[in-house]
């Protein structure tokens, strides 16, 4: 090698480092750039060579690699240098940080997700636990294809059993078209010889002809209190004169609006906005509330989806106000919406319940009792609205067709039957899975449904629950619901009801 130039003076020998001068001509115009050396930071300076632009020299003119010879001995010691004008260090110092240049990814080279089963998932078996032994590849293949068959056979089964029920509903429908002369010229003219008749009773139980349904639900409810056709005017004038005053509770306000809010939102006519029926249902509301108020009692949640059915229903807003406060003032109804004062009633209910439910289904009965969910998780939501909030509303009113009709043992009936729609979902060995169950707001069902496209009509509808599935399982329990146990609980029950 070279001796080092003389710019480069060391206080002893070391190797020594052509410079430009000294090199080839085709590398003639390399240039050197100056920067400080700090050897404190580095002890071996270091070149920066600038050769861009002989980027466009051939193979052959380059210089050789140099990995081959490169020395086998160890490099000598650390020296003192003087610093060159000449040398540039390419290690960073505390003033001057050179910063990295950013790492260029190759787009071509990106991870791509998988799609579809992993090398792993493929050689797994799906028809044996992880845990045990595996199975030999002929058993696995027809046990999976046993699996895959079943699975295909279960789903046909659902759609003949769908499609039956379809069939079936279109005949009752027939069936209640060709019954109308019947409905007009025989029972509503005198509707209480339903009771006596037992085939106009089981004309009734198919449902209402929905034209007669708000005069048919008027004359079964009554009058017993005797109310004015004046009263609802009344009532609604004292509410807003007690609403311009200041004198109509705030909190009270707040929960009628939001309870309007959420009564029967998909189909859109009470919302406050674009709702046609928002101000009577409203109105409605307002009058019922301050004729309770003379009783001591406040506005109760629930009793916006009651309303609303009768508005549909029902021609007038002074009629529904009649049929409200009759229909809410019988046994079951008035306990719920009869606050603190009624609060051993609600209780006896719920023990009633729980005997029914321990006589009907006896293993729900005792998965409940197991992860403590009583009655009163579930039931003020079912019966303070009459289930409106929970079913499908075609099924809704004809669950009120009976009701109004039969009374409270109707009620109970119908609540069991709703538990047996669904009963496959009550066995979960978890609370909160079980109470997401009853709220209407389990998980999975809710993206079943949604993935099916179900409208949201009534929250057990995500269930299959329907207005068919529901009256299969209500005529199902004639086998084991007698009225006679109805009547012996109620009496042990509440004896001065």
């Amino acid at each position: 090698m070279s001796p080092l130039p003389p710019s480069l003076s060391l206080d002893s020998h070391i190797h020594s480092l052509p410079l430009a001068s000294d090199l080839p001509s085709q590398f003639s115009s390399l240039a050197l750039t100056p920067r400080p050396h700090h050897h404190e930071s580095h002890p071996y300076p270091s070149v920066v060579i600038d050769a861009s632009r002989h980027s466009d020299l051939s193979d052959s003119d380059r210089m050789p690699s140099t990995s081959s010879s490169l020395p086998t001995t160890p490099p000598p010691p650390p020296l003192a240098l003087k610093p060159s004008p000449d040398i540039v260090s390419q290690e960073p110092t505390d003033d001057h940080t050179v910063p990295s240049p950013p790492k260029q990814t190759d787009s071509r080279h990106r991870p791509q997700r998988s799609i579809g089963p992993s090398a792993l998932e493929k050689v797994i078996s799906k028809t044996r636990p992880a845990h045990l032994p595996p199975k030999a590849r002929t058993e696995d293949r027809k046990h999976a294809a046993d699996w895959e068959n079943m699975m295909r056979q279960s789903r046909l089964a659902e759609q003949k059993r769908q499609h039956a029920l379809h069939e079936r509903r279109l005949a009752r429908e027939a069936e209640i078209e060709a019954s109308s002369e019947i409905w007009s010229k025989q029972i509503l003219p005198n509707w209480s010889l339903t009771l006596q008749n037992p085939t106009l009773r089981k004309l009734w139980w198919k449902g209402i002809p929905p034209k007669l349904r708000g005069p048919l639900w008027e004359n079964a409810i009554g009058n017993a209190l005797a109310l004015s056709k004046d009263s609802f005017r009344v009532c609604l004038a004292r509410a807003r004169r007690s609403i311009s005053s200041g004198a109509f509770p705030t909190h009270t306000l707040q929960l009628l609006e939001g309870d309007i809010v959420a009564t029967l939102p998909t189909l859109k006519l009470f919302h406050p906005v674009v709702g046609p029926l928002y101000s009577d249902l409203k109105d409605l509301l307002l009058a019922w509330t301050v004729a309770r108020s003379d009783e001591g009692l406040g506005y109760v949640v629930g009793a916006s989806k009651v309303a609303a059915m009768l508005l549909l229903n029902v021609t007038s807003n002074e009629r529904a106000f009649v049929a409200m406060r009759n229909l809410l003032e019988r046994g079951c109804s008035r306990a719920f919406y009869g606050g603190s004062s009624t609060k051993d009633d609600v209780e006896a209910y719920y023990r009633i319940f729980d005997t029914l439910l321990a006589d009907g289904m006896p293993k729900v009965y005792f998965n409940f009792k197991q992860h403590q969910i009583p009655p009163s998780n579930y039931l003020p939501g079912w019966l303070l609205p009459l289930f409106i909030d929970h079913l499908p509303f075609e099924a809704c009113a004809r669950v009120w067709d009976v009701l109004i009709l039969e009374g409270d043992s109707f009620l109970f009936r119908a609540a069991l039957a709703i538990m047996g729609v669904i009963e496959s979902r009550l066995f979960f060995p978890d609370r909160d899975e079980l109470l997401s169950v009853l709220r209407g707001e389990h998980k999975a069902a809710l993206e079943v449904a949604k993935r099916s496209g179900l409208t949201g009509n009534g929250k057990y509808e995500i269930y299959g629950l329907n207005e068919e599935t529901l009256w299969e399982r209500i005529d199902a329990m004639d086998d084991w619901w007698k009225e006679s146990t109805w009547i012996r609980l109620t009496q042990r029950e509440l004896p001065d009801l």
